[in-house]
């Protein structure tokens, strides 16, 4: 898992996958569509293929990406965790800001906090 979240850390990984899941790409292509030279572009691939996201294939003189066989699922479960932990503190937060709302009232109004 800290393999695929180093991966998705970075704004260009993140659009190289979502590129590669509209259709295979070479390197040059990836490169030239995202301004870099080829060598940086091997490294951000590099990245994703060992974190399991992008597979390669080289043939003759062409390497061609593709996406991996990953689908995050266990990352995805994470962070749905997470963001129920954060739904809950947020709703006691907002139960909390009505209380104090209703405290407030004096005659019918309400006071600006």
């Amino acid at each position: 898992m800290d393999a695929s979240f180093a991966a998705l850390s970075d704004a260009t990984r993140r659009g190289i996958l979502e590129r590669l899941g509209q259709a295979d790409a070479s390197i040059t292509d990836l490169a030239g569509q995202f301004r870099m030279t080829l060598t940086g572009m091997k490294k951000h691939v590099g990245v994703l293929e060992q974190a399991g996201l992008v597979t390669t294939e080289k043939v003759g003189r062409v390497r061609t990406c593709k996406l991996g066989l990953r689908r995050l699922e266990e990352e995805a479960a994470w962070i749905e965790r997470y963001r129920q932990l954060w739904d809950a503190r947020f709703d006691a937060l907002d139960q909390i800001v009505e209380e104090l709302k209703r405290e407030k009232r004096v005659d019918g109004e309400i006071k600006e906090c």
